[in-house]
């Protein structure tokens, strides 16, 4: 009697059981139209290649004639002279590192008051005469916060062509010490000129303005994605301004946060649209990200995954047990991916198990992590079929929930890097890159599909006309 008591029981407890939990609510953070990557600081380069022959051609268009007068025979230095000063050759430049050497050659007509007494006669008057004189001067370039450049110009020697003197009754009267006074005395006249025409031919805010407000403006990447990258810039830095092989050059680097959002119209233009000041820095960052992005829907990636299990059966306790997957359903709860499996065999009915979707760089897979039993599923196999719960039955699924998107990825890629080849964005503005080392950051759920975030390192430079002295 008691063997078939317990043969009765064994029989009760393989035969098929039912099952039938409480699905988990399907809801999302995302719709298909917000997907967007997580925000990460980006710089966008901008080469600034201004050729010193550029800057030379812009001050001698402005320098030119004549550079200043003395009109007054009587003034503190009791000089006695008059003078006035012209520029009669191109001035030339030649830039060193951080400083422009000068070469301006003058010609210099001064009106001179003597008083000589030859045999006794006194003789006074006023006599005109010309020379020349080649000045040179050296000038410290530098930028300020706000964008000013600042240019210290001081004279570092000068050269006299002709020796200035007056002829008075056939006696020539040397005035070069008189004509020292003078220069010397007027030579803030010059450098001051040369400042601001250095300032007025390096003026960068303008161009940095128009990088900033094109830096703002959303790209289109991929039309065929839907894909836009946008930047949200926040700060600006330049390297300093060094001349190499007489080609002034620096480097102004846009922080901001970049995103590549999927949206079939184009997204709003954010972030801060007042220039900031400028911080120099000895090395702008070449660092940038661009996400791309891939995509598998519910129903695509159930029927992969019903593919997978066709046929298959899982053993328990030794092959007691034995339980087939019949069918695959997917929907999202917030971050995690919901899987509704059709089961028949010792247990017939559906169960419900919830993941991490994550993308695997190694396998170029969406692949699922920490793949368990929801709670009302475990509630319910626990009184019913609490064998289920005793195997790996989770981990074996977990193991076949893996999705190829590594193609879309590849392909968005390549999109996108010949895109970066050579985008115009407009006339003048060019935008240029290169991508390369792939870098996982997050998948997204929607109502209707899986979207794999992943970021391609890389540099982008923004190249400005304006900023390369063309």
């Amino acid at each position: 009697m008691l063997i078939a008591c317990v043969i009765l029981l064994a029989q009760w407890q393989c035969r098929p059981k039912s099952t039938s939990p409480k699905a988990p609510m399907e809801e999302y953070k995302y719709s298909e139209t917000e997907i967007q990557n997580e925000k990460h600081i980006s710089v966008l380069n901008i080469p600034v290649e201004i050729p010193v022959s550029e800057i030379e051609n812009q001050i001698n268009a402005k320098i030119k004639g004549l550079i200043y007068e003395d009109n007054s025979y009587e003034d503190d230095d009791n000089d006695n002279l008059k003078a006035k000063v012209w520029k009669i050759s191109p001035i030339r430049i030649v830039a060193i590192d951080s400083s422009f050497l000068f070469e301006v050659p003058l010609k210099i007509w001064v009106s001179a008051g003597y008083k000589i007494s030859p045999l006794g006669i006194t003789m006074s008057g006023y006599k005109d005469t010309e020379f020349s004189i080649k000045i040179r001067l050296i000038s410290k370039i530098g930028i300020s916060p706000n964008w000013q450049i600042k240019s210290e110009t001081y004279v570092d020697s000068y050269d006299w062509i002709t020796d200035p003197s007056v002829k008075v009754a056939g006696i020539s009267i040397p005035i070069k010490s008189m004509a020292s006074r003078l220069l010397n005395k007027n030579f803030e006249k010059i450098t001051e000129a040369i400042d601001q025409e250095v300032a007025n031919n390096l003026e960068l805010k303008k161009n940095a303005e128009l990088a900033w407000n094109i830096a703002r403006q959303p790209v289109m990447l991929a039309k065929e994605y839907d894909t836009w990258l946008t930047i949200v810039p926040n700060s600006v830095v330049m390297t300093p301004l060094l001349a190499k092989n007489n080609v002034l050059r620096s480097v102004i680097g846009i922080k901001g946060y970049t995103q590549t959002i999927t949206s079939a119209t184009k997204p709003a233009v954010t972030g801060i649209q007042k220039l900031p000041d400028l911080q120099i820095v000895d090395k702008v960052s070449e660092d940038f990200k661009i996400g791309l992005i891939s995509l598998v829907s519910y129903e695509d990636a159930a029927r992969l995954a019903t593919a997978k299990f066709a046929g298959e059966k899982f053993s328990f306790l030794g092959g007691q047990y034995n339980v087939e997957v019949t069918s695959v359903e997917m929907y999202g709860q917030n971050d995690r991916l919901v899987i509704k499996a059709g089961l028949k065999g010792n247990i017939n009915g559906d169960i419900y198990l919830k993941g991490t979707p994550f993308y695997d760089p190694v396998t170029q897979q969406l692949s699922l992590k920490g793949l368990d039993y929801d709670l009302y599923t475990k509630s319910t196999i626990v009184r019913t079929a609490g064998w289920l719960l005793q195997g790996q039955f989770s981990r074996m699924m977990e193991k076949k929930m893996v999705f190829p998107v590594g193609e879309q990825i590849t392909e968005a890629k390549k999109t996108i890097q010949k895109a970066l080849a050579n985008y115009k964005i407009t006339e003048g503005v060019t935008l240029k890159g290169t991508l390369s080392d792939i870098v996982p950051d997050k998948v997204y759920l929607t109502p209707k599909h899986l979207y794999s975030v992943v970021f391609a390192n890389g540099k982008v430079n923004l190249r400005v006309d304006g900023l390369k002295g063309i």
